[in-house]
Order: structure tokens, then C-alpha cells, then sequence
């Protein structure tokens, strides 16, 4: 029987560095249905990748797996009341596990017992004005979902015309010329015209071109990468496969850039093969030629719109409406690829009580974590048997390179169940992530979430986890599954933007210990680790964890409840400016910073005492806070319309209220990077040196079906374009968390995530 190759978790992990026309794969069929195990080595031990990748020697082994954790619902104030046990039968597993069959939440206060009309704003009207942003009008086509179209010929009819995209842009075509210079993530798009949309959101995205080409490879197969965006168009070379690109025209006239291959030659810049023509199909419909069309008075205004005047805006609610409930639509397929038994732990260590040399002393488990779809694995790609069903606990997220991020912490994965029968359990893991499919909340719709392929770790539909856990942490979870004890990873803030393409989470690592005689929970902080997520990838979102972890138990929790990218001189998305973390204890929020290209080195990181910035770590009973407050869930972000801060937050009174504040600075405050801004000085810093205005109610959710009230309420920023909150407009949209009531085996799961939006003028 065939098998997949084995491949080291570097390769599985991490974006492919091929040139991305038509690549090499590995040449290893696999069987369906029967599921494969290939022993992977231990981190320490993987081998370098070779750039030419051959199979790999396969050692097999049996084919089940197990796992176990008691359900155990989460809330900001849970009690587990557990009255009895359900044996459930778990698919291709040789014996039934016990598991806790329902549960109810009440109040209690542990730290880490979590989870127990539309106004259409026109941003150029009235009081406010856009500033000149040329080039990045809001092409939001290009964040929808993508469905392959009958391939049209563009090349090589079309070479060298000119053309507008549909944001406006001027560019000429290229066909058959690659270039080597990789924007990453590698995309699937439905078209040509559809890989240029995305060149101009990345652009619009970064408020800077950073992407000068896009290249589309129309012979692709469908579920294959098709589209590659280019920083560069320096490193020119003959495409191996048939090649459609375009370049910003400004660039391509400056660079004297040529627009056709041969095999002997590049030619000069419109040479004699380019052609005026013009091409109409439900993918294209812009006329091309030869000369930069006239400016059209129909380009969608500037990505950021700020507000007119010296003084800030105070923010005013001018409506709301709920969209309700998220649907689930998981993936069908998943990477074929199973390691071999993780590492087994002393008796010693399995016990009950903090080790934290399992978080620091091992190496990041191959059995955690999400995995890429890339030149290495595609081959490996194999259909799910079921359709899981999933039950989520928690949910914030965020915007990364072209997709809105849904990460959750407790996840449990079921199969198929309805009025009559609930689902059979099929497997739990501490973190899970999904992207939002549809772009549903646009139009006042509940949204449909979906996960990746790179998170399932078989064809029943059991996970691999979005936030990898160490060796140490994995083993010790295995090994007392069903005893009440294990190491979680759990997902408490938005998504904090790093650079164009990366993100960060300061996750806590949380010891749940549940005495499995009373079924009550303690859940204790640890310390946190930091995980870098990306995006846009076929696979889904990865996350990685480069450092074991970053902060002690003890200590502040610092970027647990979230954290403020403060973008430097380059602008958004580029690499310098800092980091400011909040750090949450009794009373309020402290503050930390670092330099945004030294979040891993923990000396780096400097901390507020309420008069300057120290590198001396303040003890978790400071009172030098910058906000105020029974705080539970924060994000705090900078709105371009009211030119101040604004801070948007559940309280841990339990009720189920959206409340937010605004900086009261003196005078309007404008980014370092925005016209009229001081380059020198650190926007940012104006949260230190100003008072809140006072609590307002933002907005009033709907306890769950079951009657508790809502937690992990937070705000997903950039979701409606330039209309956003954070590029100048007055729509959020906010999501939580709300108990139903019921158990996680249910048709209905234990959480739903419900959305809403809020437009604040």
C-alpha cells in the first residue's frame, strides 16, 4: 500500500521557499481511507530540509489514537457543577472513555475560569476629511471568498496593454517573465483580475506599495496556489509555466521594465509584440491600452479618513444590530501526515501541581500546532471522512494579510448529532483558529467561520491545535488524560499586528486542575508565552512559538488581556515603532513596551511606573495603571475619525455589557506616519499622559440561550474596509462568547460566537 512521505516539522511548518511556478512535489501517493502514521524524529533531530525534498524512509505504527479531557465549560466567574457521566464511543479507538455529560456555570471569581440599525457613513461628508493616501483605495472584491473560473487567455495577446484595476490602479501586463522577489504568503484566487484585487489590498492594507506586481498562473488545478504578489521586479527570469502578470505602471515605466520571454532573450519594454486590444468576460471588463487610462472620478475614496480640526472627536453611539450566531463550515480536506508517539515523562513528573520546566525544558511538540499547505505537503492533502462538528470556547481575533482571524481556546470536536442524538466525542484541544468565509457581517449577516486544512490531524476530524505545545507540556496532558490535569494554551486577547504579514499573542499558559470527585476547577497562570501567527495561506492560519515562554508566573500578565501596535515612521505594517502590552492585575491595566523587532528578548521590555519607563519589572500590586477598572476582556485601538484613543471592554460584573471610553487629550492626535504628524515623537505615548473620559455603554448583548452572560467580548478591527473604525469610518464589529446552556455533544454545542455591529460616530 502507498504512504505519504515523512517530512520534519520545519518543512511542515513553515511557508515553502521554492519559486512559485509550477513546483516540484514529492511523488508519494497515499491510500484513502485507511490512515497512515509517519514517525517523525524529535525537533533536536530533524534533518536540514533539501531544496529538492526526496521521501523520506517511513516507519509504521498503529494507526489509532486516543484522547481525553473532561468538558469542562469556561466562564469569567464558573463553577463546575458535573452531576453525572456519560460512556461515549469514540470512532477508530479500541475502548469508550468517561466524560462529563453536562454542566451548568455560576458565579466565581477565578482569574482563569473563563468562559462560565445600521448607519451607512459616508467618511467624506460633513466634518471630516480624507487626507491623500494616493493608491489605496479599499478593494474589499478582493477579501471575498474564491472559487476558480474557467481560465480566459490574457497572454500573450494582451502583452504590455494598459490597464485600470478595479481600486483604480494603473498597470501594465507581463506575460511568460517571473520574478523572484516573494510576497508571503502564496494565494488561490478565482482569476487574474482577482490576484490584482489582492495586490492592491495588500497595498491598502500597508498604507505603502509594497506589492509592484502580481502574477497569475491560469493552468493551475483547482485547490492549487495560484497567485504571487511581488515586492521586487529586480530578479527577472523566463516562467516555466504559462504566466500572467501585471505591474504598476508607474513602476514598469521607470524600471523600463520587459514585457515578453523568450528563450534566448528579455525583450525591451514595449516592444513590437505588444498589442492594443481590449478583453470582457465576467472576470474582466476594463478596456487596455497602450497609454495610463485618464483618472476616473469612480475610485473609492482613500483607505483612511481622519477627522477635521485640532480637537478631538468625542465618539457618540449612533446604532447597532445584532447579527447573531456564527456558523461553523469546517474544511473538507486535511494534511495526511501523523507523527509517531510523542516523548514519555518520568513518573515523577506526573503529578498533580506546576512544573514549569514542561513548558521550558522541551522541545515545541510535532503533534501541536497547525501546518502549511506548501510545495511539501500538497501531495499529502486528503479528504476528511466526516464533517466534525466543533464546540468553541472563548474567541477573539483580528485582521491578518487579507483574512479576519477567529482564534478560541477550549475546542472539542464531535461528530454529527441532531435533535434526536447528540454527536459521538471526537477530540479536544486547549486553542483552535478560524477565518471568516463570506464576509457575511458586511451586509448585517451571522458570519461563517471555517478552519483550516493544517489544523486537523486525521480524517475523522480530530485537531492538531492552534497554539503548539512543548514535548513536556503534550506528554504530561496525555499521560493524565481523564485524571483532571493538564497545560493549556488559551487564546485571552485580539490579534496584535506585528509587521504586513505577522501578528502576535501573548498567550497565558494556564494549569487546569480539576478534582474529579467534586468536579471543581482550579486554573492557574503560569507565566505566558509568544506565538507569531500568519495568514492567507491555503491551510489556514499558523501559529508558531519561538520562545518557550516569555514571562513567570508571579509576575503582571503582561499582553494576556492584549496589547497596542504603535506603527513608526514607516507607517502601517512596517517594522519599526514598539509594542505596548497591557499588563492586567487588581484595579486596573499597567503598562510594558518593546521595540517591535525585539518581542522575544525578554530584557528588552521596559515598564510604566507612572512618571517613566524602567526596566525594573513592577510587582502585580502596582497601582501605576493608565486605565482604571474592574477590566476583564480590553482592546484599545487609535480612530482616525475622532483622532484619539478609544478603549472598548467587558467588566467583570458579569454583565453582559459592552462599555468604551476615549483618551481626553487636549488636542487632536495624529500618527507620526499621517500627514501632519511629528515623525519624531511616539503617538502611543499619549496614553500615559491623558485621563479617560468617563464609562459609557457601547452595546447590550443578549445573555446566552441558556441565560449566563457573555464573555470574551472584543472588536475585530479593518472588517469593513475604509468604512472601518480604525481607518477613519464609525462600523466595529464586536463578537463574545455566549453559553447555551447545553452540552457540547448537542446539535446547538455548549458557546455559540455571536457578532453585532456598532456604528460610533
Amino acid at each position: 500500500m502507498h504512504v505519504p512521505a515523512t517530512l520534519p516539522l520545519s518543512v511542515l511548518m513553515q511557508p515553502s521557499d521554492a519559486v512559485p511556478l509550477r513546483p516540484t512535489v514529492i511523488n508519494a501517493p497515499f491510500a484513502e481511507p485507511s490512515r497512515v502514521n509517519a514517525t517523525v524524529p524529535a525537533p533536536s533531530q530533524l534533518p536540514t530540509v533539501d531544496p529538492s525534498p526526496k521521501p523520506l524512509e517511513l516507519i509504521l505504527q498503529d494507526g489509532r489514537h486516543t484522547w481525553f479531557h473532561g468538558n469542562h465549560p469556561k466562564s469569567q466567574h464558573r463553577r463546575l457543577h458535573h452531576k453525572h457521566t456519560t460512556k461515549i464511543s469514540i470512532p477508530s479507538m479500541t475502548a469508550a472513555v468517561t466524560l462529563p455529560a453536562s454542566s451548568t456555570a455560576g458565579p466565581e471569581n477565578l482569574r482563569f475560569a473563563r468562559r462560565a440599525q445600521t448607519v451607512s457613513s459616508n467618511p467624506n461628508q460633513g466634518a471630516y476629511q480624507s487626507w491623500i493616501l494616493a493608491g489605496f483605495s479599499n478593494p474589499t472584491s478582493a477579501l471575498a471568498p474564491t472559487t476558480r473560473s474557467q481560465p480566459v487567455s490574457l497572454c500573450p495577446g494582451n502583452n504590455g496593454t494598459v490597464f485600470r484595476s478595479s481600486s483604480g490602479i494603473t498597470y501594465q501586463t507581463i506575460c511568460g517573465i517571473n520574478y523572484g522577489d516573494d510576497i508571503r504568503p502564496f494565494l488561490m484566487v478565482a482569476s487574474f483580475d482577482a490576484c490584482i484585487q489582492k495586490c492592491d489590498a495588500y497595498n491598502y492594507d500597508n498604507h505603502a506599495v509594497r506589492c509592484v506586481a502580481a502574477l497569475f498562473i491560469p493552468s493551475r488545478s483547482s485547490g492549487e496556489d495560484d497567485c504571487y504578489l511581488k515586492s521586487s521586479i529586480a530578479h527577472p527570469s523566463i516562467g516555466t509555466s504559462t504566466v500572467e502578470g501585471a505591474i504598476r505602471y508607474s513602476i514598469a515605466q521607470s524600471a523600463q521594465v520587459p514585457v515578453s520571454a523568450t528563450s534566448s532573450s528579455l525583450l525591451s519594454l514595449l516592444s513590437s509584440t505588444s498589442s492594443v486590444s481590449s478583453r470582457s468576460s465576467s472576470s474582466r471588463s476594463q478596456t487596455l491600452s497602450t497609454t495610463p487610462p485618464a483618472a476616473s472620478t469612480t475610485v473609492s475614496p482613500p483607505g483612511v479618513t481622519y477627522g477635521k480640526g485640532s480637537s478631538v472627536i468625542a465618539p457618540k453611539v449612533a446604532s447597532s444590530k445584532l447579527h447573531g450566531p456564527s456558523e461553523n463550515r469546517p474544511t473538507s480536506q486535511y494534511i495526511q501526515y501523523t507523527t509517531a508517539q510523542g516523548i514519555t515523562l518520568s513518573r515523577s513528573l506526573l503529578r498533580a501541581g506546576v512544573n514549569g520546566d514542561l513548558s521550558t525544558g522541551y522541545d515545541i511538540s510535532p503533534q501541536t500546532g497547525a501546518l502549511e499547505v506548501n510545495i511539501y505537503t500538497e501531495n499529502l492533502l486528503a479528504p476528511l471522512r466526516n464533517t466534525p462538528r466543533l464546540s468553541r470556547d472563548g474567541g477573539r481575533g483580528g485582521y491578518l494579510n487579507g483574512q479576519h482571524l477567529f482564534m478560541f481556546c477550549d475546542t472539542g470536536t464531535y461528530s454529527t448529532a441532531n435533535s434526536a442524538s447528540n454527536g459521538d466525542f471526537l477530540d479536544f484541544v486547549s486553542s483552535s483558529v478560524a477565518v471568516d468565509v463570506g464576509m457575511n457581517a458586511l451586509s448585517g449577516r451571522p458570519i461563517y467561520l471555517q478552519d483550516g486544512i493544517g489544523g486537523w490531524s486525521d480524517n475523522v476530524g480530530r485537531q492538531r491545535g492552534f497554539a503548539p505545545l512543548t514535548q513536556g507540556e503534550q506528554a504530561y496532558n496525555i499521560e493524565m488524560q481523564g485524571q483532571g490535569q493538564r497545560y493549556a494554551l488559551w487564546i485571552e486577547s485580539s490579534l496584535v499586528p506585528l509587521d504586513a504579514e505577522t501578528g502576535i499573542i501573548y498567550a497565558p499558559i494556564v494549569y487546569d486542575n480539576v478534582n474529579m470527585e467534586t468536579r471543581e476547577a482550579v486554573f492557574t497562570y503560569t507565566g505566558n508565552t509568544l506565538l507569531r501567527v500568519t495568514a492567507g495561506g491555503r491551510g489556514g492560519p499558523v501559529a508558531r512559538r519561538p520562545i518557550r515562554k516569555l514571562f513567570e508566573q508571579g509576575e503582571p500578565e503582561w499582553g494576556v488581556a492584549g496589547a497596542y501596535r504603535s506603527w513608526g515612521p514607516s507607517g502601517i505594517g512596517g517594522t519599526d515603532g514598539s509594542v505596548y502590552l497591557f499588563g492586567g492585575v487588581s484595579g486596573g491595566m499597567l503598562m510594558a513596551r518593546v521595540a517591535a523587532d525585539s518581542i522575544e528578548d525578554r530584557d528588552a521590555y521596559e515598564y510604566w511606573t507612572g512618571s517613566s519607563w524602567t526596566t525594573i519589572m513592577p510587582s502585580t500590586t502596582s497601582k501605576a495603571f493608565f486605565i482604571e477598572g474592574p477590566i476583564m476582556d480590553i482592546d484599545i485601538f487609535f480612530s482616525p475619525r475622532h483622532m484619539t484613543f478609544i478603549a472598548v471592554y467587558l467588566t467583570k460584573y458579569a454583565d453582559s455589557t459592552f462599555y468604551y471610553r476615549y483618551l481626553r487629550a487636549p488636542n487632536a492626535i495624529i500618527p507620526g506616519y499621517a500627514p501632519g504628524g511629528d515623525k519624531n515623537s511616539d503617538y502611543a505615548e499619549n496614553l500615559l499622559k491623558y485621563d479617560w473620559s468617563e464609562e459609557q455603554v457601547l452595546y447590550k448583548a443578549q445573555t446566552g440561550l441558556g441565560g449566563s452572560f457573555i464573555y470574551s467580548g472584543g472588536v475585530h478591527t479593518r472588517y469593513f474596509g475604509s468604512n472601518d473604525i480604525v481607518n477613519g469610518g464609525s462600523r466595529m464589529l464586536l463578537s463574545w462568547t455566549a453559553p447555551t446552556g447545553q452540552t457540547p455533544a448537542s446539535a446547538v454545542t455548549e458557546y455559540q460566537i455571536v457578532t453585532a455591529e456598532v456604528n460610533l460616530v
